[in-house]
């Protein structure tokens, strides 16, 4: 059991913007409650199959229709501004017999292996501004190296809670909040957080997630992001990243960055001991409308690196489409490809292949950990698995089909040495079709 954090993510966050706050110029917003209104439904067409190759058992292939509806109206007039936002989602299943759920993208069948025909939600989120302040109340779409909502399924995932944005200064943002339920992205109702790789006791739940964190991009070519995290009695998360891209000329730029997370047990501990540091390299050089880019992520501790569950709150080189290439003690590398088909005339197609292999020894994890026990295998000692991408997207560039995108996705995953005891062989297909309306 650690000791808990004198000041928490959240104090440190609304501490940061009370000075900015009292010192800002007056920036009220022009546009009133109404005028700045605006509505957008997106269409998802979502259809997922994933062809378990190692073992007998059905797979997981499913179709389903999202519709995704959201409102975010303007601020009343004055120093200190209201507004409201609300959203609607709706998931319709299109295809999917009895023993083909479990792909992800709808909701888990009632033990015959069906998923339920519909489901949906609805949420709002009360918000206000002072000068470059935000603060809103409700269900929020989060997005940062800590808590991001998954956005790869049919419907995304948000949180219940509170957050506070300050763009007082150029090239900053700062923020924080706190966050206590879920929806995740293909359920209903609300729950409490949890993570992706590490098992909670079953009568005990984390009461909320606190979060601050700090963003630069105010040089040419240059970002940065610093965040911290405390998920109640399970962690203590810590992020920071770097990237510069370089222009030799008007053809060829370079691009180093790094990505790094440490992450500690805290409190009650409900996972166990936890003491992880994970970080990434990448490079990329970029030649007119190519990229190639060569990474290498590294994952020290005995429990692999985590994240909250359905999340996109991995920001790490080598999480691919179906592995993140983040379990105990785990090395990795990657080399990818990319192509921007612009420069053959055709605006809006893009294409990348990577392929990734990763080694990890699975005979240090604790076989009585709290959370990750099921990581433990004692023919593991050099237990490895490789993943191979083929992604394939094009985005209309006008016309009545504006914005409207089609996207393809392969992922191929092997193991051996032992590392079936985590997961198995998987071929992964996606086809997505998105289509945004602005409706006013």
């Amino acid at each position: 059991m650690k000791n808990s954090l004198t000041f928490t993510p959240l104090f440190l966050a609304i501490t940061a913007t009370i000075t900015p706050l009292a010192q800002a110029a007056d920036t009220t917003p022009t546009d009133g409650f109404v005028e700045g209104s605006h509505l957008t439904i997106n269409t998802r067409n979502y259809y997922m199959n994933r062809d378990r190759r190692d073992i007998h058992t059905d797979d997981s292939k499913e179709w389903g229709q999202g519709f995704i509806g959201t409102f975010e109206s303007g601020y009343t007039q004055g120093t200190v501004g209201f507004g409201l936002d609300l959203n609607a989602m709706l998931g319709l299943k299109l295809d999917g017999g009895g023993g083909t759920d479990g792909s992800s993208i709808l909701p888990y069948g009632s033990g015959n292996g069906k998923a339920p025909g519909s489901f949906s939600t609805a949420g709002g989120t009360l918000k206000m501004r002072a000068f470059d302040t935000e603060l809103k109340a409700g269900d929020l779409f989060l997005n940062n190296p800590v808590i991001a909502g998954g956005m790869t399924r049919m419907l995304p995932q948000t949180f219940r809670g509170v957050s506070l944005t300050n763009h007082s200064f150029d090239g900053w943002m700062i923020e924080g909040g706190q966050a206590s339920f879920t929806k995740l992205y293909n359920q209903s109702g609300h729950r409490r957080i949890g993570t992706s790789y590490g098992a909670l006791p079953a009568s005990a739940d984390s009461q909320h997630l606190d979060w601050a964190g700090v963003s630069f991009s105010g040089i040419t070519g240059l970002t940065s992001n610093l965040y911290a995290s405390e998920l109640k009695d399970v962690w203590h998360q810590y992020y920071y990243d770097l990237e510069y891209t370089y222009a030799l000329n008007d053809l060829v730029s370079l691009t180093p960055g790094l990505h790094y997370y440490h992450t500690q047990d805290t409190g009650q501990s409900l996972l166990g001991d936890i003491d992880n540091n994970t970080y990434s390299l990448h490079f990329t050089v970029g030649v007119g409308n190519h990229s190639v880019t060569a990474t290498y992520q590294r994952v020290n501790g005995n429990t692999p690196f985590d994240y909250i569950a359905q999340g996109d709150s991995i920001y790490l080189d080598n999480s691919q489409q179906y592995s993140d290439f983040n379990g105990p003690n785990e090395r990795s590398w990657k080399l990818k490809y990319a192509y921007d088909f612009a420069g053959l005339g055709v605006p809006g197609l893009t294409s990348a292949v990577s392929y990734i292999s990763g080694k990890t020894d699975l005979t240090k994890v604790d076989p009585n950990s709290r959370g990750y026990s099921s990581w433990y295998s004692a023919d593991g000692k050099d237990a490895k698995h490789w993943e191979r991408d083929i992604d394939l997207k094009y985005v209309v560039q006008g016309g009545k089909a504006k914005d409207l995108s089609m996207r393809l996705q392969w992922a191929t995953n092997r193991g051996s040495n032992g590392y079936s005891a985590v997961d198995r062989d998987v071929d992964e297909y996606r086809v997505i079709v998105d289509y945004p309306i602005n409706v006013f």
